[in-house]
């Protein structure tokens, strides 16, 4: 451009997620090609952009940074902003600038979550004349890893976990030059200058080369040890899945007796092998953040022959499924140069903890908590910054949905539907996670886990600490969990440190939550369904609510129905055993506990006692309205689960056992939930809700069963129910208040059958079903819903904040 006149200059600022996705060298490569002056930078914000040259080429320079911008940018927004005349740039070519950490501003750029490793490093990870052939730390702008590196913003190098690892003379030459794919990609090393492997068979440790340590983790697979790797946000514990006795140690060892393991295969041809994967299921599988995917495994004898089911994922036709996301995964499953075995062809690979345990990512910390889960360690000397759990998503009705957002989906900010002020929410008791909005956009965290041991406590305090001084935003006020026994509650009284703290209701939280995702302010028809929810009587007594119908928007919530209360006998002992919950039902509907009812028959004579005792004379029990215990108290009465092991696994089996008769093209028993309504109910102005009345419901299966229908009709005319009662509810209040839109959240409604039967019914009467997407329809997203809520309730905070349960009540 030397001798050129300048024709106009521009300061664009660019927001989103435009920081280690190869933005900056997207712009420099742009610029350059269009013979435009200038300069690049990354600051608190996000990316800054000065230019200087003819207006026409800055008209398609705009037009292609966002066109042509990486596949893993996210643009929130462009726009123009005024520069000094004296901050020009001297039109003397375009130079990617120093990174301003912007000291004391809140930050808003957008970090970027771990990326699968792209195909151009695939290929070059298997070619012998690439010097980064088999490099298990190979990446580049477009992949690899991000948010687990991050010690700070903006996204540099210096502020990443490989800032100890200092760049050898060919990686620096990528780094500098504009024509090559690693310009400016922060993590890049190789063999020469990179992290290094070592294994430990628990008889000694060492660095050692790459296909040393990969060749000693692989004999030991073979050999059907359990090996803790350690990965991109924390360790795995992995074994071979052919071998019933190593899955069935695993189990005992990890304290998890019955549910499912994931399930680590090299590519989708291997994941075919095992289960059935449809074009969406694929492309969730093999997209960027690289999830676990629960997928219908294959009966067959191939597949059987490659994974022991019955200990992998024991009655259950769905497996957890993720493909080699890093390329210390992959080598570790593709044959070592040299060496004549194999390795296994699918790996167990589960979270490296004991269950409900953060996952390990500290080397020594690993050694302690799973020295006694493990055979032998393969791990390396990169520090992990942030733990970061596999995200899970489940296909449907042709839409993914994420069950539990961490790894690849984390940090992308979730924008508010509204403008409100920064706020803090600490979510639930269980699977913790916490979320900070500025009022604009919120960040919500990884996958904490649940809040019931001390490691839990640690990684959520790391959490929150580290989610404030990332992004520089003080909260003006801290949301939590209405529930006064809830570990985030009792922590957000005790470090409030002069914080407004606004408890908030856990199912509003929740139908907030789908909100905020799908844009909504409200008013909307609220259905959260779920196992758990702290409520109040409208005498100010505490009950467990969890089948709730409301009237939501962003600040209030009306409780518009309910499902009929039950005493929950014992507790959390209920909870554990279904079994109770269904003989509270069956007492609630006035049924004798009779020798022909299979949750009669599971509880011994004294126990029957005891429970019996309790119900009548209200002794340690609670009142709860939970859908989720329905759920379990069907699944005694069919005969499926009496006794879990596992969160919902009741519910889940008795939603397998529905969907298989559904499969079969078998009948559906004819069963209602029916409906009792105050005069007032559906009113603008009710005060009393409405109750889908279950005693009825369960005299109509205890009279199915007693017919002789076969268990699946009956557990499939039980899904229908609830839906036919949801899509009553919600007609009838709609007709009243003018409202469409209808939230489907909670827990319950990971269940596909209910989602897909509630969502069609709505659509027949003309509602407007909205689902969850890219927030949990469990917990994991309460802390988004608690931050939303909060924001929009203090944007005038001298005004006094109220407890957001009490609208409820």
């Amino acid at each position: 451009m030397k001798g050129q006149a300048v024709a106009a200059h521009v300061r664009l600022r660019v927001r989103g997620t435009v920081q280690g996705v190869g933005f900056r060298p997207h712009v420099h490569r742009l610029a350059t090609s269009l013979g435009l002056a200038g300069s690049v930078r990354n600051d608190s914000e996000g990316v800054l952009i000065e230019l200087s040259g003819p207006s026409g080429a800055i008209t398609d320079f705009r037009r292609r940074l966002v066109t042509d911008a990486p596949a893993l940018a996210v643009i929130a927004d462009v726009c123009e902003e005024t520069t000094p005349p004296g901050d020009r740039p001297s039109p003397e070519g375009f130079t990617i600038g120093l990174s301003d950490a912007g000291d004391g501003q809140r930050r808003t750029a957008g970090a970027p979550p771990d990326t699968t490793t792209c195909r151009a490093c695939l290929d070059e990870l298997h070619d012998p004349r690439d010097r980064r052939y088999r490099h298990p730390f190979i990446t580049c702008t477009d992949c690899g890893p991000r948010f687990t590196i991050i010690r700070s913003l903006p996204y540099d190098r210096p502020a990443t976990t490989m800032a100890d690892f200092d760049l050898c003379g060919p990686c620096t030459e990528e780094y500098h030059d504009p024509s090559d794919r690693r310009f400016h990609a922060q993590p890049i090393a190789c063999h020469e200058c990179g992290p290094g492997l070592w294994f430990d068979g628990q008889g000694g440790r060492g660095r050692a080369l790459t296909d040393a340590a990969l060749a000693a983790a692989q004999s030991a697979l073979r050999q059907g040890r359990i090996v803790a790797v350690k990965g991109i946000g924390g360790y795995h514990l992995a074994c071979r899945a052919d071998d019933t006795a190593v899955v069935a140690r695993l189990r005992q060892r990890k304290q998890r007796p019955g549910k499912p393991f994931a399930l680590l295969v090299r590519d989708l041809d291997d994941a075919r092998s095992i289960a059935h994967v449809d074009d969406v299921e694929a492309e969730a599988l093999s997209g960027p953040a690289a999830p676990i995917v629960l997928l219908r495994r294959r009966d067959n004898a191939a597949a059987a022959a490659r994974i022991a089911a019955g200990q992998v994922a024991p009655g259950n036709p769905l497996i957890g499924v993720m493909l080699a996301s890093n390329p210390l995964h992959r080598l570790l499953l593709e044959p070592v140069p040299g060496i004549a075995s194999a390795p296994p062809a699918v790996l167990v690979m589960t979270s490296g903890n004991l269950s409900e345990e953060p996952i390990c990512t500290d080397d020594s910390d690993a050694r302690r908590r799973l020295g006694d889960i493990a055979d032998a360690f393969l791990a390396h000397d990169r520090p992990i910054a942030v733990p970061c759990d596999d995200s899970v998503v489940r296909v449907l009705d042709g839409q993914p949905v994420v069950l539990r957002r961490s790894r690849g989906f984390v940090p992308t900010a979730v924008r508010l539907p509204a403008p409100g002020a920064a706020a803090l929410g600490l979510g639930g008791q269980l699977k913790s996670t916490v979320c900070l909005t500025d009022g604009t956009q919120a960040w919500l965290s990884q996958h904490i886990g649940d809040m019931g041991s001390l490691p839990a406590l640690e990684a959520f305090q790391r959490s929150v600490e580290r989610t404030r001084t990332m992004y520089r935003v003080r909260p003006r006020v801290l949301a939590c969990d209405a529930h006064p026994d809830h570990t985030a509650h009792a922590w957000a009284r005790r470090h409030a440190d002069g914080v407004p703290v606004m408890p908030i209701q856990h199912h509003h939280a929740h139908v907030t939550a789908l909100m905020v995702e799908s844009g909504l302010t409200g008013p909307v028809i609220g259905v959260a369904f779920d196992g758990t929810g702290f409520g109040r009587a409208p005498d100010g007594s505490a009950q467990i609510w969890g089948g709730e119908i409301l009237i939501a928007t962003l600040q209030d919530a009306r409780r518009a129905a309910h499902l009929s209360l039950v005493a929950l006998p014992g507790g959390d002992a209920a909870i554990r055993h279904p079994r109770r919950v269904a003989l509270s039902h069956l007492r609630a509907a006035g049924l004798d506990w009779a020798a022909d009812l299979a949750p009669v028959v599971a509880t011994d004579v004294d126990e029957r006692a005891v429970i019996a005792a309790q119900i009548d004379q209200g002794v340690n029990t609670v009142p709860t309205s939970s859908m989720g215990r329905l759920f379990d108290a069907v699944s005694s009465l069919l005969g499926i689960r009496h006794d879990i092991t596992y969160e919902a696994q009741a519910a889940i089996e008795l939603e397998i056992v529905a969907d298989d008769h559904r499969r079969r093209g078998g009948r559906t028993a004819e069963l209602i939930l029916p409906l009792m309504w105050d005069a007032r109910v559906g009113q603008a102005d009710a005060s009393e809700p409405g109750v889908l009345h279950a005693p009825t419901l369960v005299h109509t299966i205890v009279a199915a069963l007693r017919a002789g229908e076969p268990v699946g009709a009956i557990a499939l005319g039980f899904h229908v129910a609830v839906a036919h009662a949801v899509s009553t509810v919600a007609e009838d209040l709609a007709r009243r208040t003018g409202v469409r839109d209808v939230c489907l959240t909670g827990g319950v409604f990971a269940n596909a059958l209910l989602l897909s039967l509630t969502t069609d019914r709505l659509r027949d009467v003309g509602l407007t079903p909205h689902r969850h997407r890219v927030v949990p329809p469990n917990d994991g997203g309460l802390a988004l819903g608690q931050a939303a809520i909060a924001s929009a309730s203090a944007k005038n905070i001298g005004q006094p904040l109220q407890e957001r349960g009490a609208p409820c009540a």
